[in-house]
């Protein structure tokens, strides 16, 4: 039901006759666009939306201060990528793929239309992340090696050991989705999220981990902030055609933002505004001021996706972690084979 990057060479030239006319579309005036009304009057923003994009979270150095690209650079980049796929060369084999990693078959490489920004984010001006408070904890995990640290493990992918599954990234023990800790970003595969509205509750529901967050829309007060959630507590509001959403009481086991900080100090508010038929823009702000100097604002365009949502069903929890450390007991020798468990 998404779009996939498919490395097959007799769709390329469709796809390269398509290219013009989808980019132009992408930057259509929106500006007069009066989004449809729910029975209750609220703007509709029911359905479900991909937040697949190739454009990077930060700006390129090279580009300065360039907010946009122009539209002949990114029919020149599309253009290279078909090539490329058309000829049998995998984004994996380019970004370090392995046997046994992902092929392009299934990595969302491209949103359903075409974005001419240089980066995601939007403030700070220069397209790049502000600068970290002194002493901010920053941690990132990967697909390779584990990496330095220890317990809590706060990233999603990865891990900092092999002694027992708390040394595991938070998607590995199906905790969370790598993509979908708010705020939700653009990541490998499974850009969905499906919003919900009633007169009173939004409910953003995201594919990853099948996270549903139910967000009140009335004036209540949040829970005491001794209590603390993994996906936070959630208010939302009207503000013209605007759903905002402000979420805060995170707990202290996820990061604040790309790698850093520690969520319990994050105040995190997002923007869904519909402009369009097929489209709703997301925007978040991070505001957490024992990680970076500055809030962070990323603007993330959100394209309809025909069809609906199917459980996520996370098996890394289930069967790829017990895996993962009864090879490392194998590895170190500490693996009784008859009895099927581990010895000290």
């Amino acid at each position: 039901m998404t779009i996939r990057s498919f490395s097959a060479k007799p769709i390329a030239a469709t796809l390269l006759a398509c290219l013009t006319s989808s980019i132009l579309y992408a930057q259509d005036d929106t500006t007069g666009y009066t989004a449809p009304r729910t029975e209750w009057g609220h703007p509709e923003l029911r359905g479900v939306w991909n937040f697949s994009s190739s454009i990077p979270m930060q700006r390129p150095t090279a580009l300065g201060d360039r907010e946009f690209y122009t539209l002949e650079e990114v029919m020149a980049q599309e253009q290279a990528r078909m090539a490329r796929e058309a000829s049998g060369v995998e984004l994996t084999d380019i970004i370090g793929g392995a046997i046994g990693g992902y092929n392009d078959f299934w990595i969302e490489t491209n949103p359903l239309d075409y974005n001419l920004r240089t980066s995601l984010i939007v403030e700070p001006a220069n397209g790049r992340l502000p600068p970290l408070v002194d002493g901010a904890p920053v941690a990132t995990g990967g697909l390779g090696p584990d990496s330095p640290g220890e317990r809590p493990v706060r990233f999603a992918v990865g891990g900092v050991g092999k002694d027992g599954p708390e040394d595991r990234g938070l998607s590995e023990r199906c905790l969370l989705g790598f993509n979908s800790v708010p705020p939700f970003e653009p990541s490998l595969y499974n850009n969905n999220v499906q919003l919900f509205q009633t007169e009173d509750h939004v409910v953003i529901f995201n594919e990853m981990i099948h996270e549903s967050r139910i967000v009140p829309m009335d004036n209540r007060p949040y829970i005491p902030e001794q209590v603390t959630q993994w996906t936070g507590d959630s208010r939302g509001r009207w503000d013209g055609d605007t759903l905002v959403v402000e979420t805060r009481n995170f707990n202290d086991k996820t990061q604040s933002f790309s790698g850093v900080g520690v969520s319990a100090n994050k105040l995190l508010v997002e923007r869904f505004t519909r402009i369009g038929a097929d489209r709703v823009d997301y925007q978040f702000t991070v505001q957490d001021d024992r990680a970076f100097t500055e809030p962070v604002t990323v603007l993330i365009p959100m394209f309809r996706a025909d069809g609906d949502l199917f459980e996520y069903a996370c098996h890394e929890g289930n069967y790829g972690l017990v895996n993962v450390l009864r090879g490392a007991r194998v590895e170190e020798g500490t693996w009784d084979h008859e009895n099927n468990r581990a010895v000290r």
